[in-house]
């Protein structure tokens, strides 16, 4: 019973990383006590999304190629934060598309 709520709770937390920048924080909070690898997990793959947003908001700074780089990441974020947010619902690991594993890679000291 005890592993099922661990695993719950995990799971809840994951979840949360996904609601906005705010839950992003919180579940980093939340985690740093009890290390969940699988809340660790979507943390990286969010963390990695709200970072490829600033970057892009900085390139939306240069015409027309950076609007056109801003607006292709927006749509590649959307899709990325919905499988993020569908796979932490299901209880899954696996990375978001397109960027996923190399948000692993870079935020692997997480």
């Amino acid at each position: 019973m005890e592993n099922t709520d661990t695993q719950s709770e995990a799971k809840t937390y994951g979840i949360i990383a996904y609601i906005t920048l705010i839950g992003l924080i919180i579940a980093f909070i939340l985690n740093s006590e009890k290390q969940y690898a699988f809340t660790k997990y979507h943390i990286r793959q969010m963390l990695g999304i709200v970072i490829g947003g600033i970057v892009a908001s900085l390139l939306s700074l240069i015409p027309f190629l950076g609007w056109l780089i801003s607006l292709a990441y927006l749509i590649l974020a959307v899709i990325m934060w919905i499988v993020g947010l569908m796979h932490a619902i299901n209880g899954q690991m696996k990375p978001v598309p397109v960027l996923g594993e190399k948000f692993e890679e870079w935020f692997k000291g997480l």
